[in-house]
């Protein structure tokens, strides 16, 4: 059996892999769980060695595998190489890693310690469509890393750059260290319920519960990072401008399937006016079309039934009250026109549950208490950003806001060695930094008194 990739723009298919029989899942982490003692015994630089060697063959063959991701993703082709070349990158991330896995020595009067964080044996690790290289890195790197070995299941929308993506760094990789299986729901129970001792997954808040449960018996160590239903806090003293780019990119990039794209938008009164004809403007000048269309900006949604979620929330917003500011129409095959409404409200779907599609919806409100109750007033807490031009202002707006990254001016992402982490509803552990990447192993210390 096959599984096929379907270009989201055409129809077309874009390739095709074959399907890992459920029943054969068991088998591939029994390979792994074989693999993984010589795995671990080459230590965090023995590993990164290894590993590094990987990181030109992705450079050189950027080109042909982003146009690879672009074709099978939708995203335009200058973001598809642009993902595969940031995977190519190693030498930086290996090297935080040798950092964070290194055992380290302490020691207080007579007690000497050995701090080690220590593999976990066999990590399963499940990876979405919409940064289906990167998102892979994020994962299997650490989990390697820290001397694990890795069963990938990518999401069906994505095999092929996934398999790409296996396949490079099995040239330099002993065999069965990272692995792949193939499908949907089907294979991604199988792997869940297998014999792993940790899942690391990013996707849907739903299907991140059934995992827990699924992992609750054998009380598998579990990473999650899901939704997000991010806010954006115009202040009357933001530079609008600025503000409006922003929220344009944010709203819009990569058709708006961004787990931190803006979803909601609460502008005060002073401003509102000139903010939401400047998110029309730059709404209305994108270019929408398929990865290989000279300047598109805005590819198509991954699949029909992501098409339909996002169209359905945007007719049942407009027949509740709202106001459709730009586009709402338009919409062909798997493309949605990226859309601006204004006069929503928070008894509407659109501004409760994520929407993961090209629609930016904006609030006025009267104050900032106002903007930041309406802020919180959501089960998730990924990423938020406030805009304004007193910074000490705006940051206090930011403390208050409930979420695992605040940007202030600017998007969420941190500094390097920050975490990549979602409050509430929206994750489980967090990814990046020494600490992050510390969350793929097991803590031990091993004591001993000192030498007289």
């Amino acid at each position: 059996m096959q599984l096929e990739s379907i270009n989201p723009a055409t129809g077309d298919v874009v390739g095709v892999v074959p399907v890992t029989a459920p029943q054969d899942v068991a088998a591939v982490v029994a390979r792994a769980r074989a693999a993984q003692p010589a795995w671990e015994a080459l230590g965090p630089r023995g590993r990164a060695d290894l590993l590094r060697r990987a990181g030109p063959t992705f450079l050189e063959r950027a080109a042909a595998l982003g146009e690879l991701l672009s074709r099978e993703m939708g995203k335009p082709l200058r973001e598809g190489v642009g993902e595969v070349r940031s995977v190519g990158h190693l030498d930086g991330e290996l090297e935080e890693m040798i950092q964070a896995f290194e055992p380290v020595i302490l020691q207080d009067g007579r007690t000497v310690t050995e701090y080690r964080h220590d593999p976990l044996g066999v990590c399963a690790a499940l990876t979405p469509f919409n940064f289906p290289a990167s998102m892979i890195s994020w994962m299997a790197l650490p989990a390697l890393m820290a001397g694990n070995t890795v069963v990938l299941k990518p999401s069906e929308e994505t095999p092929l750059i996934a398999q790409a993506y296996v396949d490079v760094f099995n040239e330099v990789l002993p065999p069965d260290v990272l692995s792949i299986v193939h499908g949907g729901a089907e294979q991604g129970r199988a792997l869940v319920s297998a014999d792993v001792d940790m899942i690391a997954f990013t996707g849907s808040r739903e299907t991140g519960r059934h995992i827990l449960c699924a992992a609750a018996p054998g009380l598998k160590r579990v990473m999650l990072e899901l939704g997000g239903k991010d806010p954006l806090v115009v202040l009357d003293d933001a530079d609008v401008a600025q503000a409006a780019d922003f929220a344009v990119r944010n709203s819009f990039r990569n058709a708006g399937q961004v787990c931190v794209s803006t979803e909601r938008i609460y502008v005060q009164e002073a401003v509102a006016e000139a903010f939401e004809a400047a998110v029309v403007a730059g709404c209305q000048a994108l270019v929408q079309g398929p990865w290989d269309l000279e300047g598109v900006a805005v590819g198509p949604m991954i699949h029909a039934r992501q098409r339909d979620h996002v169209l359905r929330q945007i007719d049942e917003a407009v027949a509740a009250g709202a106001t459709v500011a730009a586009g709402g129409v338009g919409h062909r095959g798997n493309f949605v026109a990226p859309t601006v409404l204004c006069g929503v409200d928070h008894s509407m779907s659109i501004m409760r549950d994520e929407t993961f599609g090209p629609v930016a919806c904006i609030v006025r409100v009267s104050t900032e208490e106002e903007a930041v109750t309406l802020a919180n007033d959501s089960p998730y807490g990924l990423g938020a950003v406030v805009f304004g031009s007193d910074e000490e202002r705006a940051a206090g707006v930011a403390r208050r806001i409930r979420a695992g990254m605040v940007g202030i001016n600017r998007g969420v992402g941190g500094a390097s060695g920050s975490p990549w982490v979602g409050a509430k509803e929206s994750g489980l552990g967090f990814h990046g930094g020494v600490d992050g990447h510390r969350q793929f192993s097991q803590a031990r210390i091993v004591s001993r008194r000192a030498s007289p």
